[in-house]
């Protein structure tokens, strides 16, 4: 199953107005993965294990992103790793919002849907999955440690509820009020 551009084009428009500009419907235009792994500063096989676990969930090849200052009461050195970084767009973004609405957020546990409270001023939603093992390229053999994943939808809308629509109209399973 994969998701039909023209199908939500057409649900975004019956849903907003039908004589509103195609071009100005809400459109998703990037996910941003954080991937935290400030807690292998010290080995370089846990940093690697951790990029082959965001290479089996994304899909593509993370960016890692590293202190740029110390700070002694965090126990933090400049230029340390803290986490990867990985930025979907296109084709693959589509691939795994699918799979993330469709396989892994029905995994969780005690799952009544994602909060409502988690868009930004801009229309921008944010979500935290506290476990990777959720998603099933990765082997429960070879984690060693459970890591966060921060998800970001950079979503171009011009209101808080268009961006709901859109990811409704995408499966995103919200939580009832």
């Amino acid at each position: 199953m994969t998701i039909d551009l023209s199908a939500l084009k057409s649900t975004l428009t019956t849903q907003i107005s039908s004589k509103r500009n195609t071009h100005s419907l809400p459109v998703l235009l990037k996910t941003v993965i954080n991937y935290r792994i400030a807690d292998v500063r010290e080995s370089a096989e846990g940093v690697e294990a951790a990029r082959e676990e965001i290479i089996a969930i994304t899909g593509q090849y993370p960016r890692l992103c590293k202190s740029k200052k110390a700070v002694a009461s965090f126990k933090l050195r400049a230029n340390e790793p803290m986490a990867f970084k990985v930025t979907l767009r296109g084709q693959r973004m589509y691939q795994f919002v699918e799979k993330l609405f469709n396989l892994v957020l029905p995994r969780l546990r005690d799952f009544k849907g994602m909060p409502l409270d988690s868009f930004d001023g801009q229309g921008n939603y944010s979500l935290v999955l506290k476990d990777q093992t959720y998603f099933p390229e990765i082997n429960l053999d070879k984690v060693n440690r459970i890591r966060p994943l921060q998800i970001t939808f950079t979503i171009k809308a011009s209101s808080q509820e268009e961006s709901k629509m859109l990811l409704s109209a995408l499966g995103f399973p919200f939580a009832k009020s």
